[in-house]
Protein backbone atom coordinates (compact mmCIF):
# COMPACT_ATOMS: atom_id res chain seq x y z
CA UNK A 1 0.00 0.00 0.00
CA UNK A 2 1.34 3.43 -0.91
CA UNK A 3 2.18 5.88 1.87
CA UNK A 4 -0.55 8.33 0.77
CA UNK A 5 -3.13 5.54 0.90
CA UNK A 6 -2.05 4.65 4.41
CA UNK A 7 -2.38 8.28 5.48
CA UNK A 8 -5.85 8.51 3.97
CA UNK A 9 -6.89 5.31 5.75
CA UNK A 10 -5.51 6.61 9.05
CA UNK A 11 -7.34 9.94 8.71
CA UNK A 12 -10.60 8.18 7.78
CA UNK A 13 -10.29 5.93 10.81
CA UNK A 14 -9.69 8.87 13.14
CA UNK A 15 -12.68 10.71 11.66
CA UNK A 16 -14.86 7.66 12.22
CA UNK A 17 -13.92 7.42 15.89
CA UNK A 18 -14.43 11.15 16.42
CA UNK A 19 -17.80 11.26 14.67
CA UNK A 20 -19.19 7.95 15.91
CA UNK A 21 -20.43 9.25 19.30
CA UNK A 22 -22.25 12.07 17.53
CA UNK A 23 -23.76 9.70 15.01
CA UNK A 24 -24.93 7.42 17.77
CA UNK A 25 -26.36 10.35 19.69
CA UNK A 26 -28.39 11.34 16.66
CA UNK A 27 -29.90 7.91 16.11
CA UNK A 28 -33.59 7.57 17.00
CA UNK A 29 -34.53 5.59 20.09
CA UNK A 30 -37.82 4.00 21.03
CA UNK A 31 -40.38 6.16 22.77
CA UNK A 32 -40.09 6.52 26.53
CA UNK A 33 -40.96 3.39 28.46
CA UNK A 34 -44.05 3.08 30.60
CA UNK A 35 -44.34 4.97 33.85
CA UNK A 36 -42.55 3.12 36.65
CA UNK A 37 -45.49 3.14 39.02
CA UNK A 38 -43.62 1.02 41.57
CA UNK A 39 -41.40 4.03 42.37
CA UNK A 40 -44.20 5.92 44.12
CA UNK A 41 -46.51 4.70 46.88
CA UNK A 42 -49.56 6.43 48.33
CA UNK A 43 -50.29 7.08 51.98
CA UNK A 44 -53.14 4.56 51.71
CA UNK A 45 -50.71 1.91 50.46
CA UNK A 46 -48.24 2.60 53.25
CA UNK A 47 -50.96 2.54 55.92
CA UNK A 48 -51.83 -1.00 54.79
CA UNK A 49 -48.23 -2.24 54.50
CA UNK A 50 -46.18 -0.34 57.08
CA UNK A 51 -46.02 -3.35 59.43
CA UNK A 52 -45.13 -5.86 56.69
CA UNK A 53 -41.89 -7.69 57.48
CA UNK A 54 -40.53 -7.01 54.01
CA UNK A 55 -41.18 -3.22 54.16
CA UNK A 56 -38.72 -0.74 55.70
CA UNK A 57 -39.64 2.94 56.03
CA UNK A 58 -36.89 5.58 56.22
CA UNK A 59 -37.36 9.14 57.47
CA UNK A 60 -34.61 11.15 55.74
CA UNK A 61 -33.78 14.50 57.30
CA UNK A 62 -30.94 16.91 57.99
CA UNK A 63 -32.27 17.66 61.47
CA UNK A 64 -32.95 14.81 63.91
CA UNK A 65 -35.46 17.09 65.67
CA UNK A 66 -38.01 16.67 62.88
CA UNK A 67 -37.89 12.89 63.35
CA UNK A 68 -38.15 13.06 67.13
CA UNK A 69 -41.12 15.42 66.97
CA UNK A 70 -43.16 12.87 65.07
CA UNK A 71 -42.54 10.26 62.40
CA UNK A 72 -44.53 7.54 60.69
CA UNK A 73 -44.78 4.55 63.06
CA UNK A 74 -41.90 2.17 62.48
CA UNK A 75 -39.88 4.63 60.39
CA UNK A 76 -36.12 4.56 60.91
CA UNK A 77 -34.05 7.73 61.08
CA UNK A 78 -31.59 8.39 58.26
CA UNK A 79 -29.47 11.53 58.57
CA UNK A 80 -29.18 13.15 55.16
CA UNK A 81 -25.61 14.16 55.98
CA UNK A 82 -24.60 10.49 55.93
CA UNK A 83 -25.43 10.39 52.22
CA UNK A 84 -23.34 13.47 51.40
CA UNK A 85 -19.72 14.56 51.38
CA UNK A 86 -17.60 17.44 50.11
CA UNK A 87 -15.08 16.49 47.43
CA UNK A 88 -12.64 18.87 45.72
CA UNK A 89 -14.52 21.81 47.17
CA UNK A 90 -17.90 20.60 45.79
CA UNK A 91 -20.59 20.00 48.41
CA UNK A 92 -23.22 17.26 48.45
CA UNK A 93 -21.23 14.64 46.55
CA UNK A 94 -21.77 10.91 47.06
CA UNK A 95 -19.50 9.36 49.71
CA UNK A 96 -17.53 6.21 48.97
CA UNK A 97 -19.37 2.97 48.34
CA UNK A 98 -17.94 1.51 51.56
CA UNK A 99 -19.27 4.45 53.58
CA UNK A 100 -22.72 4.17 52.03
CA UNK A 101 -22.77 0.42 52.57
CA UNK A 102 -22.07 0.97 56.27
CA UNK A 103 -24.92 3.51 56.49
CA UNK A 104 -27.53 1.15 55.10
CA UNK A 105 -26.28 -1.85 57.04
CA UNK A 106 -26.57 0.14 60.26
CA UNK A 107 -30.18 0.94 59.33
CA UNK A 108 -30.97 -2.74 58.88
CA UNK A 109 -31.48 -2.47 55.12
CA UNK A 110 -30.68 -5.93 53.83
CA UNK A 111 -30.73 -7.15 50.25
CA UNK A 112 -34.44 -8.00 50.10
CA UNK A 113 -37.73 -6.20 50.64
CA UNK A 114 -39.09 -2.76 49.83
CA UNK A 115 -37.63 0.53 51.07
CA UNK A 116 -40.08 3.44 51.38
CA UNK A 117 -38.58 6.92 51.63
CA UNK A 118 -39.91 10.23 52.87
CA UNK A 119 -38.29 13.26 54.46
CA UNK A 120 -37.56 16.97 54.58
CA UNK A 121 -38.06 19.76 52.10
CA UNK A 122 -41.03 18.52 50.09
CA UNK A 123 -39.41 15.20 49.25
CA UNK A 124 -35.98 16.53 48.29
CA UNK A 125 -34.12 14.54 50.96
CA UNK A 126 -36.03 11.38 50.09
CA UNK A 127 -35.22 11.81 46.40
CA UNK A 128 -31.53 12.07 47.25
CA UNK A 129 -31.78 8.83 49.21
CA UNK A 130 -33.44 7.20 46.19
CA UNK A 131 -30.61 8.28 43.88
CA UNK A 132 -28.12 6.85 46.37
CA UNK A 133 -29.89 3.49 46.47
CA UNK A 134 -30.17 3.47 42.68
CA UNK A 135 -26.42 4.12 42.40
CA UNK A 136 -25.83 1.21 44.78
CA UNK A 137 -28.02 -1.09 42.69
CA UNK A 138 -31.08 -1.17 44.95
CA UNK A 139 -33.26 1.45 43.31
CA UNK A 140 -35.62 -1.16 41.87
CA UNK A 141 -36.96 -1.88 45.37
CA UNK A 142 -37.09 1.70 46.63
CA UNK A 143 -40.02 4.11 46.40
CA UNK A 144 -40.97 7.60 47.56
CA UNK A 145 -44.05 8.22 49.67
CA UNK A 146 -46.17 10.52 47.51
CA UNK A 147 -46.90 13.63 49.54
CA UNK A 148 -44.51 12.59 52.30
CA UNK A 149 -45.04 13.19 55.99
CA UNK A 150 -46.93 16.37 55.12
CA UNK A 151 -49.73 14.43 53.46
CA UNK A 152 -49.64 11.72 56.13
CA UNK A 153 -50.20 14.30 58.86
CA UNK A 154 -52.81 16.22 56.84
CA UNK A 155 -54.84 13.00 56.73
CA UNK A 156 -54.68 12.79 60.53
CA UNK A 157 -52.76 9.52 60.45
CA UNK A 158 -50.82 8.30 63.45
CA UNK A 159 -47.28 9.50 64.15
CA UNK A 160 -44.93 8.42 66.91
CA UNK A 161 -42.08 10.07 68.79
CA UNK A 162 -40.37 6.92 70.02
CA UNK A 163 -37.24 6.25 67.95
CA UNK A 164 -36.79 2.94 66.18
CA UNK A 165 -33.60 1.01 66.95
CA UNK A 166 -32.96 -1.21 63.92
CA UNK A 167 -31.01 -4.45 63.87
CA UNK A 168 -28.08 -4.39 61.47
CA UNK A 169 -28.29 -6.36 58.24
CA UNK A 170 -25.98 -7.28 55.37
CA UNK A 171 -26.31 -4.81 52.49
CA UNK A 172 -24.57 -5.72 49.23
CA UNK A 173 -23.70 -2.87 46.84
CA UNK A 174 -24.30 -3.72 43.17
CA UNK A 175 -22.86 -0.56 41.72
CA UNK A 176 -24.52 1.26 38.81
CA UNK A 177 -21.90 3.89 37.93
CA UNK A 178 -23.99 5.11 34.98
CA UNK A 179 -26.36 6.78 37.46
CA UNK A 180 -23.77 9.54 37.94
CA UNK A 181 -21.97 11.27 35.05
CA UNK A 182 -18.72 13.21 35.34
CA UNK A 183 -17.49 16.49 33.91
CA UNK A 184 -15.81 15.16 30.74
CA UNK A 185 -18.89 13.19 29.72
CA UNK A 186 -21.14 16.17 30.43
CA UNK A 187 -18.97 18.38 28.19
CA UNK A 188 -19.59 16.01 25.27
CA UNK A 189 -23.28 15.52 26.01
CA UNK A 190 -23.83 19.26 26.37
CA UNK A 191 -22.19 19.90 22.99
CA UNK A 192 -24.34 17.25 21.32
CA UNK A 193 -27.54 18.55 22.95
CA UNK A 194 -26.76 22.09 21.83
CA UNK A 195 -25.57 21.35 18.29
CA UNK A 196 -27.21 18.17 16.96
CA UNK A 197 -30.85 18.77 16.03
CA UNK A 198 -31.84 15.11 16.29
CA UNK A 199 -29.70 14.39 19.36
CA UNK A 200 -30.80 11.59 21.61
CA UNK A 201 -29.64 13.41 24.72
CA UNK A 202 -31.11 16.27 26.69
CA UNK A 203 -29.82 18.21 29.70
CA UNK A 204 -32.28 19.34 32.36
CA UNK A 205 -31.55 22.16 34.81
CA UNK A 206 -33.64 21.68 37.98
CA UNK A 207 -32.95 25.11 39.51
CA UNK A 208 -35.31 28.12 39.70
CA UNK A 209 -35.79 29.99 36.42
CA UNK A 210 -33.79 33.03 37.55
CA UNK A 211 -30.72 30.88 38.30
CA UNK A 212 -31.07 29.13 34.95
CA UNK A 213 -31.28 32.47 33.11
CA UNK A 214 -28.29 33.88 34.94
CA UNK A 215 -26.77 37.33 34.67
CA UNK A 216 -24.62 38.50 31.74
CA UNK A 217 -20.93 39.11 32.48
CA UNK A 218 -20.97 36.74 35.48
CA UNK A 219 -20.35 32.99 35.83
CA UNK A 220 -24.03 32.26 36.09
CA UNK A 221 -26.57 30.83 33.69
CA UNK A 222 -26.86 27.29 32.37
CA UNK A 223 -25.06 24.59 30.43
CA UNK A 224 -25.40 24.79 26.64
CA UNK A 225 -28.23 22.62 25.35
CA UNK A 226 -30.06 22.39 28.66
CA UNK A 227 -33.72 23.11 29.32
CA UNK A 228 -35.20 24.15 32.64
CA UNK A 229 -37.89 22.70 34.88
CA UNK A 230 -37.65 23.89 38.48
CA UNK A 231 -38.06 20.74 40.56
CA UNK A 232 -40.78 22.26 42.75
CA UNK A 233 -42.89 22.92 39.65
CA UNK A 234 -43.40 19.15 39.43
CA UNK A 235 -45.28 19.16 42.76
CA UNK A 236 -48.99 19.79 43.22
CA UNK A 237 -48.17 22.25 46.02
CA UNK A 238 -45.60 22.79 48.74
CA UNK A 239 -47.89 22.03 51.68
CA UNK A 240 -48.93 18.62 50.32
CA UNK A 241 -46.06 17.80 47.95
CA UNK A 242 -47.59 15.06 45.81
CA UNK A 243 -46.34 14.80 42.24
CA UNK A 244 -48.49 16.39 39.57
CA UNK A 245 -50.46 14.06 37.25
CA UNK A 246 -48.36 12.16 34.72
CA UNK A 247 -49.68 14.07 31.71
CA UNK A 248 -48.77 17.40 33.32
CA UNK A 249 -45.29 16.17 34.20
CA UNK A 250 -44.64 14.98 30.66
CA UNK A 251 -45.82 18.31 29.27
CA UNK A 252 -43.51 20.23 31.61
CA UNK A 253 -40.45 18.31 30.48
CA UNK A 254 -41.37 18.24 26.79
CA UNK A 255 -41.88 22.01 26.85
CA UNK A 256 -38.34 22.26 28.22
CA UNK A 257 -37.04 20.24 25.26
CA UNK A 258 -36.96 16.75 26.74
CA UNK A 259 -38.25 14.36 24.11
CA UNK A 260 -39.60 10.83 24.57
CA UNK A 261 -36.85 8.22 24.36
CA UNK A 262 -33.97 10.61 25.06
CA UNK A 263 -31.20 10.08 27.53
CA UNK A 264 -31.55 12.87 30.09
CA UNK A 265 -28.88 14.33 32.36
CA UNK A 266 -30.11 16.37 35.32
CA UNK A 267 -28.10 19.01 37.17
CA UNK A 268 -28.60 21.97 39.54
CA UNK A 269 -26.10 23.68 41.87
CA UNK A 270 -24.79 20.73 43.89
CA UNK A 271 -26.91 17.76 42.80
CA UNK A 272 -29.71 18.01 45.37
CA UNK A 273 -32.49 19.59 43.29
CA UNK A 274 -31.28 17.50 40.37
CA UNK A 275 -31.85 14.36 42.47
CA UNK A 276 -35.57 15.13 42.60
CA UNK A 277 -35.60 15.73 38.84
CA UNK A 278 -33.72 12.43 38.41
CA UNK A 279 -36.40 10.62 40.40
CA UNK A 280 -39.30 12.24 38.54
CA UNK A 281 -37.86 11.60 35.08
CA UNK A 282 -37.03 8.00 35.93
CA UNK A 283 -40.56 7.58 37.30
CA UNK A 284 -41.86 8.78 33.91
CA UNK A 285 -39.79 6.14 32.14
CA UNK A 286 -36.80 8.12 30.92
CA UNK A 287 -33.19 6.91 30.76
CA UNK A 288 -31.71 9.42 33.19
CA UNK A 289 -28.38 10.21 34.84
CA UNK A 290 -27.27 12.80 37.39
CA UNK A 291 -24.44 15.29 37.01
CA UNK A 292 -23.79 15.38 40.74
CA UNK A 293 -21.14 18.12 40.84
CA UNK A 294 -23.50 20.22 38.74
CA UNK A 295 -23.11 23.96 38.21
CA UNK A 296 -20.78 24.31 41.22
CA UNK A 297 -18.10 22.40 39.33
CA UNK A 298 -19.02 23.59 35.82
CA UNK A 299 -18.88 27.28 36.73
CA UNK A 300 -15.38 26.86 38.18
CA UNK A 301 -14.01 24.91 35.23
CA UNK A 302 -11.87 26.87 32.81
CA UNK A 303 -13.24 26.73 29.30
CA UNK A 304 -16.63 25.31 30.29
CA UNK A 305 -19.17 27.39 28.30
CA UNK A 306 -22.12 29.02 30.03
CA UNK A 307 -25.30 30.36 28.37
CA UNK A 308 -27.47 33.10 29.84
CA UNK A 309 -31.08 33.94 29.11
CA UNK A 310 -34.41 32.18 29.50
CA UNK A 311 -34.22 30.24 26.24
CA UNK A 312 -32.64 26.84 25.74
CA UNK A 313 -29.63 27.20 23.42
Amino acid sequence: MKMSSKIHLFVATICLFVSLPLLLAAQPKPAATKVRTEMLVSTDWLAKHQTDKNVVVLHVTRDRKTYDEGHIPGARFLALGELLTTRDGIANELPTVAQLQAVFEKLGIGDEGRVILYGDNSGLAAARAFVTLDYLGHGQRAALLDGGLEKWKAEKREVQTTPVAPTTAKFTPRLHPEVVVKLDAVRDLSWVAANVASANVSLLDARPAEQYAGTPNQRSGHLPGSGNVYWMDTLANKDTPTLKPIAELRKLYETAGVKPGQQVVTYCNTGMQASHAYFTLKYLGYDVSLYDASFSEWSKTEGAPIVTGKERK
